[in-house]
């Protein structure tokens, strides 16, 4: 990322994590300790859950209070590391 566009970020900011996977699998408990390893203070009211159409996937958003641009690439990377999580936006 350019430090053109790193601007558009003022930190500290409230920053929407998104994750997707495979129904069933517990996903919401994996998202939220992947995310809560870089942002600790993750609130119930800030993960909220959605099952996809016909209900094979489940869509994962949890909020977090970002405090730098590491900090978001940390947690995309661990995200994508993790077999159960098939995209991360």
């Amino acid at each position: 990322m350019t430090d053109e566009e790193d601007s558009l970020f003022e930190f500290p900011c409230e920053f929407p994590i998104k994750a997707m996977g495979r129904a069933g699998c517990s996903l919401d408990l994996i998202v939220v300790e992947i995310v809560r390893r870089h942002a600790p203070d993750i609130s119930e009211g800030k993960v909220h859950t959605r099952e996809s159409k016909q209900g094979n996937y489940t869509a994962i958003t949890v909020i977090v209070t970002a405090t730098s641009r590491e900090q978001l690439d940390a947690i995309y990377q661990d995200l994508v590391d993790c077999d159960d999580v098939i995209m991360a936006l």
